[in-house]
């Protein structure tokens, strides 16, 4: 996983991914560590899982974002290379008032790749370059 997050957290992930690999067994076994780590935003995180809401867009460069359909409808753009998400409680709640780890969309997205379950996308660099731009253009 990603050295930005507490080593607590990445090896709880680090868990899931392997318990996944291994025996593809339910996420119950985690759900209290998740809680206990990540708060409130652990059972958002994972109803998005569920809903397959998480979407790896890849271009041809092997530059990678993440898409997260939020419960509200409205896409956001996640780079978990920087541990960096462009929803407003990520804004407010992580940066701003350092209250979480990270929101539900940029958990949803460690929690997708632990468990193999991202959608996978791939664009041309040009449509990558409008969708990180489009995310510009939203918060300008």
């Amino acid at each position: 996983m990603d050295s930005t997050l507490p080593a607590v957290a990445e090896e709880l992930l680090k868990e899931i991914k392997k318990a996944f690999q291994d025996t593809s067994h339910g996420i119950d076994t985690f759900s209290f560590r998740l809680k206990f780590i990540f708060g409130p935003s652990a059972v958002p995180a994972l109803d998005l899982v569920d809903q397959h809401s998480v979407t790896r867009v890849v271009s041809p460069s092997g530059r990678t974002a993440y898409q997260v359909l939020g419960s509200s409808g409205k896409l956001y753009t996640c780079y978990s290379s920087c541990h960096f998400c462009t929803c407003p409680a990520f804004g407010f709640s992580v940066l701003q008032k350092s209250e979480s780890l990270l929101c539900k969309h940029i958990l949803a997205v460690y929690l997708s790749r632990a468990m193999g379950a991202c959608q996978d996308l791939t664009v041309s660099e040009e449509q990558l370059t409008s969708i990180l731009l489009a995310e510009e253009e939203d918060e300008g």
